[in-house]
């Protein structure tokens, strides 16, 4: 038997077993609420995910991936969430193999222009090239093969490319070494002690003073909480004899939390071993308390409405809302996010207690497994857990005794700011109550505008939208009879040199569509040039040449470029119609005299 024999009869059977392997190990990923994405470990899924629907190409199966999907999960009844999350690994699947078709079309005209271009260089698409065409837009190299072979260009395409694709996004990403300042200062000072854990309510203190440089204090207690989690630092004051100084940074470093100080004059008058004040602002505290409390319960409600694949991929607190990064697959329509704001809500209303507890940690997440870590991984033996609701995060931020402190909870809005990561802003407390505020003066502004009632607005916005579609059809009807009528005028005053018609004309306030419609009208006439001007938002120009004037040597582009120069602007286009335009309107009929004058150079 020959080697291409062989060849034929193993490598289609070797692709089914590569594409059961690939789809065994996506019913893990995607099962365990991997989303495919563009970074991490969504990435290695969408590589696995087009890799098999590549290598199903190849055979022309055309099954869809969930029914491949189903058979391995019957095959597993050790996991029974696997079948529980399958109408949303379908859903995934569909998503993404829709995807996938789109690049498919996409990627050919973009493998085409790039191996065009090595073909004029006698050179092969290299591999970095290939890796650029599957990192950016998604280009499987063996399609970049086959358009580029088709062209005649061959391509650098190791046979262990894959390999190499993951090895380059699966590598961790390398954290710089965090850089302490004060570190000689502080690392002989104990590790401050968090009192705002122990009594979270309480606000006001007394404290040792440990040490004291530039406008920093250093405690050995505090209830000021340091920035971190997403959380921002708590500010207040601390008290000295008749000193007082206004916190406005809180810091921790290696343990020790260090209150930076607002201090105008430039001396401290505080020193090691004084006994201070300590008085968090209530307000802020409260107001960054109920976000944080408020984020947990979105967490949860967005899980219970979008599928147990969500996941916490970043957080951001402020006294006016918050964000809240979640990993999905799809845009949040805006009947789930009125569900989730709705569930968000009956949590607030249920008043549940909030229940926050020092735990081991291996104990931890034998209760509660790895769900524990949606806000990232804390260090250390112990690991602080809070419950607020159904939800249950490792988390070192401060929050409300019970949900219904927290407020009403407003979802403001939500935007994709990378491919599998859905961003959800939000307010809490009194900032829902202004943000609502705010909606309901825009609703009544604009009801008023339009003289109807806010709940007549929808309406209203509809009907005044249509009219002013049918007005705008209109007015480009009577911008094309304008032009047509203004064609036999402007035919009328044309000059004639060398046996061509010239038309320079100023029209004023015309805006370029206008003046484009007339030009183009008179490219019809073959022997007619046309020189417009309008002096709308500064100067507009447009020129066109009929076919008898291109052949005589009148260029458009040419001659436009030219009398932009006179208006102090630019322009150009094609040889038979071209746009342009400057600032200067003084200087319109000096361009239309200087366009005549190269109209008759180009003539001669």
């Amino acid at each position: 038997m020959t080697v291409e024999k062989l060849s034929s009869i193993m490598e289609p059977v070797e692709k089914v077993y590569s594409i059961t392997d690939h789809t065994r190990c996506l019913t893990f990923m995607l099962g365990d609420g991997i989303i495919p994405s563009n970074v991490k470990a969504g990435y290695l899924a969408r590589l696995v995910l087009r890799r098999t629907l590549r290598m199903m190409g190849d055979l022309d199966i055309h099954t869809p991936l969930s029914e491949i999907m189903d058979m391995h999960i019957k095959n597993m009844p050790e996991y029974p969430e696997f079948r529980e999350n399958f109408p949303v690994i379908q859903d995934i699947l569909e998503s993404e193999e829709e995807k996938f078709r789109n690049t498919m079309e996409r990627g050919r005209r973009i493998i085409q222009k790039s191996a065009s271009h090595f073909k004029k260089t006698g050179e092969k698409i290299p591999l970095s090239q290939l890796t650029e065409l599957y990192d950016s837009h998604g280009i499987p190299p063996e399609m970049a093969k086959e358009v580029a072979s088709e062209i005649g260009v061959d391509v650098e395409f190791p046979d262990n490319f894959y390999s190499i694709i993951g090895e380059l996004h699966n590598k961790a990403e390398e954290k710089e070494e965090e850089v302490v300042p004060f570190a000689d200062r502080l690392k002989h000072l104990p590790k401050t002690k968090r009192s705002f854990y122990d009594e979270p309510t309480r606000l006001e203190f007394e404290a040792v003073v440990l040490d004291v440089f530039d406008n920093n204090i250093v405690l050995d207690n505090t209830f000021f909480y340091a920035e971190g989690g997403g959380q921002p630092a708590d500010m207040g004051t601390i008290t000295t004899g008749y000193a007082v100084y206004r916190v406005v940074d809180v810091q921790v470093y290696d343990g020790v939390i260090v209150h930076t100080v607002e201090n105008p004059d430039g001396n401290l008058d505080v020193r090691k071993g004084d006994i201070v004040n300590g008085k968090v602002d209530e307000k802020r505290r409260m107001t960054l308390a109920r976000h944080h409390t408020a984020t947990h319960i979105v967490n949860d409600a967005a899980r219970k409405v979008l599928g147990k694949h969500i996941w916490q991929a970043g957080a951001q607190k402020f006294e006016d809302h918050s964000r809240l990064d979640l990993s999905h697959y799809k845009h949040i329509s805006p009947e789930e996010l009125k569900q989730i704001e709705l569930l968000a809500n009956r949590t607030v209303m249920e008043n549940k207690r909030v229940i926050t507890e020092w735990m081991p940690r291996t104990e931890a997440e034998q209760e509660y497994g790895f769900g524990l870590y949606q806000g990232g991984v804390p260090p250390g033996e112990k690991i602080r857990v809070v419950k607020v609701g159904d939800d249950v995060e490792a988390c070192a931020g401060t929050h409300c005794v019970s949900t219904g402190v927290v407020g009403p909870i407003k979802i403001l809005r939500t935007e994709r700011i990378q491919d599998g990561v859905e961003r959800v802003e939000f307010a809490a407390g009194v900032a829902a109550v202004r943000a609502m505020q705010k909606i309901d003066s825009l609703l009544t502004d604009s009801a008023k505008t339009l003289s109807v009632p806010p709940e007549q607005l929808p309406a209203s916005v509809e009907r005044f939208f249509g009219e002013w579609k049918d007005l705008k059809k209109e007015n480009e009807k009577l911008k094309e009879e304008l032009a047509r009528a203004r064609i036999y005028r402007l035919l009328g005053g044309a000059s004639e040199v060398a046996g061509l018609k010239v038309i320079a004309e100023f029209i004023p306030e015309a805006d370029s569509l206008e003046l484009q419609k007339t030009a183009t009208e008179l490219l019809k006439y073959e022997d007619v040039v046309t020189l417009l001007a309008s002096d709308a938002e500064g100067v507009k120009l447009v020129a066109s040449a009929g076919q008898k004037a291109l052949s005589c040597g009148v260029n458009a582009g040419s001659l436009v470029r030219e009398m932009s120069k006179l208006v102090s602007g630019g322009g150009g286009g094609k040889p038979a119609l071209a746009m342009g335009g400057g600032t200067d309107p003084s200087r319109i009929q000096a361009a239309l005299t200087r366009g005549l004058e190269l109209v008759k150079e180009a003539c001669k």
